[in-house]
C-alpha cells in the first residue's frame, strides 16, 4: 500500500489549511492584544470607583461607632482630667482599621485625641477633607480614611467625633484584582475569538444572515417577533437570557441610594412613562363622602391600601376609579361620576361606581370576603364559595373593566389594579385595551398551591390575573407561590429565574414590590403636638393615670390581626410579672369592618367579652387594663396615639405587609418607643429591629412585651433610629417608583417588539 507523504501533498489539499490557519491568527492576536490594552485602561476608573465604594463603606462604618460611642463619650465628658475619655478613645483604636481618633467640641477645639493623630489636623481642616467626595490624607503609616461625626447626648449635640480610618488595604486588593481581571479578559477575548472563528468558518453565509437578523431584533426583543438563523437560535437564547440578567441586575441595583418623593416619582412619570396616562382601579375609595345632618362631611377610610396609593396618586394627576359607598358621594359628583380630590386642592380625579345591594353583596362580601380573603390568610377560617357570589363578582369585576375602557384617553394607558376584589379584570381590560401596561398589586398574602386549588374557579383567577403586565406582591415567597400555583394549574411557560409566565402568547413579570407610607414631611411634623403633650391628652381623654405606661394597638375588628391572641399575651404577662399590675394599659382601637358577615360580627363579640373578663380579672383603682376603643379614628387621632404609647403591638396571625408598624415609626420623631412586630407579617422581613414575635406562642409574646416595657432608652434610640431610617428610605414613593420603572421598561420593550414586527411585514 503506497502512502503519499505530507510534504508532497497537492497544493490544493495542503494549501487552504494552512491559509485559514494564518488569517485565524490574524484575527486573534490583534483581538486579543485590544483586549488587554483595553483592561489596561479600564484600570484606574477601576480603582477610583473601587477607592469611592470602600470610601462609602468607611463612612456608614464611622457612623455606626460614633454612634455606639456617644452615650459613653457623654458621660466621659463631665471628667476634668479627660482619664475616662482618654481611656475609651485608646480602647476603641485597638481595631486594626482604626488608626486615630479626636474630639472636636462644638466651636471647632480638638480637645482630646489618640497619639497617631496628625499633629497638624485641626477640626476645621479635618471637617473641610471629610465634606470632599474622596476625603482621604497621606500620614506617615499610608492613605487614611476621614470622617466626622456628631456626638449626640440627651441634651443634643455635644460635640464631633474624628475618625480616621485605614485605606492601605485597597492598594493590595487591587493589585491582586488588577492581575485577577488582565488574565480573565485576555482569556475570555482569546476564547470569545477562537469560537467566533470557528462558527464563521463552519457556517459563514448563515452566520451573515443571522447576525443581521439579530441585529434586526429579529428573534431578540421577543421570541414571537421573527426568529434567528437555526445555528444561530442558541446564540439568540443565550443573548437573551444576558438581557433579562442586565434588566434584573439594574433594578436590584436601583435601592434607595437617593431618597424617593413626589417629587421624584412625578419625574419619573415623565421620562419613563412619558406623562402616560395612569388609572387606579380600587374597590374602597380614598375619600367618603357622608351626609350628617344637613351638612356633607369628608372622611378617609382606615385602609391601607388608600394610605399607600393614595400619595402616589397626588403624584400621577390620574383617574381612580372606586366603588362610591358613601351616603352622600352621589350629591358631589359631576355628570359623568367623577369628583377632583383631594378635597379643596384638585390633584386628581375619583370616578366613582355605583353597585347595587345584590352586587355588593356577592361580589364584596361574598366571594371576595368570604371566599379569597379567608383562602389567602393562613388564619383557620374556612373559606365559603357560592356560584350565585361567583356570578356578582365576574359581573362586578367586567363593570369596572368598562369604566377603565372608558376613562382611558389612549390605547396604552397604564392601569394599576389593586388586590384581590379584581382578580378577573386584567384580562378583560387587555382584551379592550391590548396595547395597555396593567399592573395588578395584590396587596394580602397568596397561598401555596394547595391551598388555591380549593378555589373552584381556580383556572379563570389566575387566567384573569395574567392579564397583567406585571403581578405585584408583598414578599419573594408570595411570588413563589403564585409562580408555583400557575405551574400546577394552568398549561404556561415560566421562567423561574427571571419571575416571567408565558401564557397564550404574553408574557407577565412577577415581582416583589413591598408596600410603604409615604414619609412625613416637614409641613406636616411642624403641625404635630409635642410628645409629652400628645401623652398628657391620651392620659386625659381615657383617664389613665400618669405613672402607667402604655401600649397601643390600630387595627380593623378582623380575625387575621390577632387582636384576641394580644389580650391572651396581656393577660399572661400581668400573671407572669404581677408588678405591671395597675401600671400598664392597652388602648386597642378597632375600627368596624365587614358587619355584614356573621363571622365579624360573632369576633367583635369574642374580643369585647375577652377584654370585659381581662378587666374584671385584674380590676385596680388605675382604671381597666385594655380600653377597647370600637370606632373609627381620623389620622390625626392615630398618629397622637403613636406618640403617646411606650409599645405598639402588631401581632397579625398572617398579613401581606402590615402598614400600622411603619405608621408608628414614622410618628416616633422622638426615637422612643418599641415596636412589638409579628413575624408573620410582611413588614417583619424589613425591621429586624422590632422586638419579633409569633403571635401564636402567647408566653412568647407576653416575655417580649414585658422586655419592651424595660428597654432602656439608649436601646429605644438605636433600634427605633435604624427602622426610621428603613421606612424613609423604602417609602411609598419607592414602591410605586420601582413599580412604575418596571412598567415604563416593559412599555419600551413592547414598543421596540411591534416597530421590528412593522419592519418585517415592509
Amino acid at each position: 500500500m503506497f502512502v503519499r507523504p505530507l510534504s508532497r501533498m497537492p497544493r490544493s489539499a495542503a494549501g487552504p489549511s494552512m491559509k485559514t490557519f494564518r488569517l485565524q491568527l490574524r484575527f486573534l492576536v490583534p483581538l486579543v492584544v485590544i483586549l488587554t490594552a483595553a483592561a489596561y485602561l479600564a484600570l484606574p476608573l477601576m480603582d477610583r470607583l473601587t477607592l469611592r465604594w470602600f470610601a462609602r463603606d468607611l463612612t456608614m462604618r464611622g457612623t455606626l461607632v460614633a454612634s455606639a460611642l456617644s452615650d459613653s463619650i457623654a458621660d466621659a465628658l463631665p471628667d476634668p482630667r479627660g482619664r475616662r475619655l482618654q481611656a475609651l478613645f485608646n480602647r476603641a483604636v485597638q481595631d486594626e482599621r482604626l488608626v486615630a481618633m479626636g474630639l472636636c467640641s462644638p466651636d471647632k477645639k480638638l480637645l482630646r485625641s489618640t497619639p497617631k493623630f496628625p499633629k497638624d489636623l485641626d477640626c476645621a481642616g479635618a471637617e473641610r477633607i471629610a465634606a470632599e467626595p474622596e476625603p482621604l490624607l497621606h500620614i506617615e503609616g499610608g492613605p487614611v480614611h476621614v470622617g466626622v461625626y456628631p456626638v449626640q447626648a440627651e441634651e443634643g449635640a455635644v460635640g464631633e467625633l474624628v475618625l480616621l480610618q485605614d485605606l492601605s488595604f485597597i492598594e493590595r486588593r487591587s493589585k491582586d484584582t488588577r492581575q485577577y481581571l488582565i488574565i480573565l479578559i485576555a482569556s475570555l477575548g482569546a476564547v470569545i475569538a477562537l469560537v467566533t472563528v470557528i462558527v464563521a468558518q463552519l457556517s459563514w453565509r448563515g452566520w451573515v444572515s443571522g447576525t443581521r437578523a439579530l441585529l434586526r431584533g429579529e428573534g431578540l426583543v421577543r421570541p414571537l417577533v421573527g426568529a434567528p438563523a437555526p445555528e444561530l437560535a442558541p446564540l439568540a437564547d443565550e443573548l437573551r437570557a444576558r438581557l433579562h440578567d442586565l434588566e434584573d441586575e439594574y433594578r436590584r441595583a436601583k435601592g434607595p441610594e437617593t431618597e424617593w418623593t413626589a417629587q421624584r416619582l412625578q419625574s419619573l412619570l415623565h421620562t419613563q412613562l412619558r406623562g402616560d396616562q395612569v388609572i387606579v382601579v380600587s374597590n374602597r375609595e380614598p375619600y367618603i363622602h357622608v351626609r350628617q345632618g344637613s351638612e356633607i362631611v369628608v372622611q378617609r377610610p382606615a385602609s391601607g391600601l388608600v394610605t399607600a396609593v393614595e400619595p402616589v396618586m397626588r403624584a400621577c394627576s390620574g383617574t381612580w376609579i372606586a366603588h362610591g359607598s358613601g351616603s352622600a358621594d352621589r350629591d358631589v359628583v359631576d355628570s359623568h361620576d367623577r369628583v377632583a380630590l383631594p378635597p379643596g386642592r384638585s390633584e386628581y380625579y375619583l370616578r366613582r361606581l355605583w353597585l347595587t345591594p345584590e352586587e355588593e353583596k356577592g361580589y364584596y362580601y361574598g366571594f371576595a370576603n368570604e371566599g379569597l380573603w379567608p383562602l389567602c390568610h393562613v388564619a383557620h377560617v374556612r373559606p365559603v364559595f357560592r356560584e350565585s357570589d361567583w356570578q356578582e363578582y365576574q359581573v362586578v369585576n367586567q363593570r369596572f373593566a368598562d369604566a377603565v375602557v372608558a376613562e382611558a384617553r389612549s390605547e396604552d394607558p397604564v392601569v394599576l389594579v389593586q388586590d384581590y376584589h379584581f382578580a378577573l379584570l386584567p384580562a378583560m381590560v387587555r382584551k379592550k385595551l391590548p396595547r395597555a401596561t396593567i399592573l395588578t398589586f395584590w396587596h394580602i398574602p397568596w397561598p401555596n398551591p394547595e391551598s388555591f386549588g380549593i378555589c373552584p374557579w381556580r383556572r379563570e383567577i389566575l387566567e384573569g390575573m395574567l392579564g397583567s403586565t406585571i403581578i405585584g406582591f408583598h414578599t419573594r415567597f408570595h411570588c413563589k407561590n403564585f409562580l408555583e400555583t400557575v405551574d400546577r394549574y394552568l398549561e404556561a411557560r415560566i421562567e423561574h429565574e427571571h419571575s416571567t409566565i408565558s401564557f397564550q402568547g404574553s408574557d407577565t413579570f412577577v415581582e416583589s414590590y413591598p408596600i410603604s407610607i409615604a414619609w412625613p414631611t416637614p409641613a406636616e411634623t411642624s403641625r404635630w403636638l409635642p410628645v409629652e403633650q400628645c401623652r398628657r391628652n391620651i392620659y386625659e381623654r381615657y383617664h389613665i393615670p400618669a405613672e402607667q405606661r402604655l401600649a397601643v394597638g390600630v387595627d380593623r375588628f378582623d380575625y387575621t390581626k390577632g387582636i384576641l391572641e394580644r389580650l391572651y399575651a396581656v393577660e399572661r404577662m400581668l400573671e407572669k410579672y404581677p408588678e405591671w399590675i395597675g401600671r400598664f394599659t392597652l388602648v386597642q382601637v378597632a375600627a368596624p369592618s365587614r358587619q355584614v358577615l356573621e363571622e365579624y360580627r360573632a369576633f367583635q363579640e369574642r374580643i369585647t367579652q375577652t377584654s370585659e373578663r381581662i378587666n374584671a380579672r385584674f380590676k385596680h383603682p388605675g382604671g381597666p387594663v385594655i380600653r377597647l376603643l370600637s370606632a373609627h379614628h381620623d389620622h390625626n387621632a392615630v398618629y397622637e396615639l403613636y406618640r403617646a404609647a411606650d409599645v405598639c403591638l402588631v401581632t397579625s396571625l398572617h398579613d401581606g405587609m402590615n402598614l400600622v408598624c411603619k405608621e408608628f415609626v414614622a410618628a416616633r420623631d422622638d426615637e422612643r418607643g418599641v415596636l412589638i412586630l409579628s413575624r408573620f407579617a410582611g413588614a417583619a422581613r424589613e425591621m429586624p429591629e422590632a422586638l419579633i414575635v409569633n403571635p401564636y406562642h402567647v408566653e412568647e409574646t407576653a416575655d417580649a412585651l414585658h422586655r419592651a416595657l424595660v428597654m432602656p432608652e439608649a436601646e429605644q434610640r438605636e433600634r427605633m433610629a435604624s427602622l426610621r431610617t428603613t421606612v424613609r428610605e423604602f417609602n411609598v414613593y419607592r414602591w410605586a417608583g420601582r413599580m412604575l420603572s418596571d412598567a415604563g421598561r416593559w412599555r419600551l420593550r413592547e414598543r421596540i417588539a411591534e416597530r421590528v414586527q412593522r419592519h418585517q411585514l415592509e
